[in-house]
């Protein structure tokens, strides 16, 4: 079992020890390198066609990682329209921003249609309000191709259990909505769900769309979604996900649709997970060990308030045990069951449980794998706990702080 920080040189040279010491712990700590050479692996999931990756930015708001998108030269996604103003503030434009939200206020869709933002309507009733407001405008639509995908319940956005989307038997009343109010459906999109390391069911639902396409006139765009799985247990050697083959397969299919229609829209995906998710770890410290009933736990400052996933969806993430910065391994650590726990007054605030981990003392630094996406994203301000830092690990070694931790003053500036 190798150290994915060590194999990586995630730190790039930095003491883990002196990143805690300086901007403390929990702490969210981002490689660019990383983050960039993911960007570039979703951009050129298609070469044959005109393509465009949109970072879901709900995966990681920073704008500094966001900038880094816009560098790379990815469109984005937004599902609010904050979302959308803070793409805007990041640099991007307004052409390079689709928005794809779900039972909003026409106030919020009437933003996005004054700030010349393509918006993507989800059901018939927001599609008629949309009408209602912007008779004559431009707009896509969010289809449910039937087939869903993902980890956990939870994330699966398509099938027969969703509350998203316009179901296939829908379709012809969404046209006869949009001739209502003279609307021009230019694009349409889907998205099945997140974090699938088998690309067989997005491939059936790229076969489920580009069906249900053929019911359009002049389509602007297709956009298949995203949810690319990342290998969440990579230190038991999970395969990384194999986009050689998903490319192969994508393109195969696009062909015989171009080839069908006569003509290739612009093709779009929504990866967002995979874009940031390796490229972010979190630092914990262990601030107590125990045994109840046989049991060994280590509680760590890394609550649910800072990585809810565990907690919400039973997520796994890697833990690495780093003690005077070197990072524990079974080559030269001792390893035994122990549930790992956060600091909050909860139950289910468990990061893992009897983990086969190198034996964990008070005082060590634990890492925690893959943390990128959805982490920081998804922090609260439960048990009245500070949102954590972020700091990004540049190019040359910086360690670069592109997000402070909140204070009690900022607890205090909404009242």
């Amino acid at each position: 079992m190798e150290s994915y920080i060590n194999s990586t040189n995630f730190f790039v040279g930095n003491k883990p020890e002196d990143l805690a010491a300086k901007f403390g712990t929990p702490l969210y700590v981002y490689n660019e390198d990383i983050l960039r050479n993911c960007m570039r692996t979703v951009k050129n999931i298609i070469t044959k066609y005109p393509y465009t990756a949109n970072f879901s930015i709900k995966a990681n708001s920073n704008i500094h990682i966001i900038k880094l998108a816009i560098e790379e030269g990815l469109n984005c996604d937004a599902v609010s329209i904050n979302e959308a103003k803070l793409l805007l503030h990041a640099g991007q434009s307004k052409e390079k921003i689709f928005f794809v939200p779900n039972n909003v206020s026409a106030d919020e869709l009437q933003e996005a249609i004054d700030l010349g933002i393509m918006t993507a309507l989800d059901s018939l009733d927001q599609l008629e309000r949309f009408g209602q407001i912007n008779r004559g405008g431009r707009c896509a639509v969010r289809l449910n191709p039937g087939v869903g995908a993902g980890h956990h319940e939870k994330v699966i956005t398509a099938g027969k259990n969703t509350k998203f989307a316009i179901a296939a038997d829908d379709v012809d009343n969404a046209l006869a909505v949009a001739s209502k109010y003279d609307l021009k459906i230019v694009g349409i999109c889907q998205h099945v769900g997140s974090l699938f390391m088998d690309p067989t069911p997005f491939l059936q639902s790229v076969t489920n769309l580009l069906y249900m396409a053929k019911k359009f006139k002049d389509l602007e765009f297709i956009d298949f979604g995203g949810g690319y799985g990342v290998p969440y247990h990579k230190l038991n050697d999970e395969q990384p996900f194999d986009f050689a083959e998903l490319s192969r397969k994508f393109e195969a299919l696009l062909d015989d649709y171009v080839n069908e229609v006569g003509y290739a829209p612009l093709f779009k995906t929504e990866p967002g997970r995979y874009v940031c998710c390796e490229g972010g770890v979190l630092l914990g410290r262990i601030h107590a060990t125990k045994n109840n009933a046989g049991k060994k736990y280590a509680g760590s400052d890394i609550g649910m308030t800072t990585l809810v996933r565990p907690s919400l969806y039973e997520s796994h993430h890697d833990i690495e045990v780093i003690r005077d910065n070197e990072v524990q391994t079974p080559s030269n650590s001792e390893v035994e069951p122990i549930t790992v726990t956060g600091n909050i007054c909860e139950s289910g605030d468990i990061l893992c449980k009897e983990r086969e981990l190198p034996v964990i003392k008070t005082g060590d630094l634990v890492c925690l794998l893959d943390a990128g996406a959805y982490g920081y994203a998804m922090c609260s301000e439960y048990n009245s706990r500070f949102k954590p830092a972020e700091v990004m690990i540049m190019h040359d070694g910086e360690a670069k702080l592109i997000r402070r931790r909140q204070t009690f003053e900022d607890l205090l500036s909404l009242y």
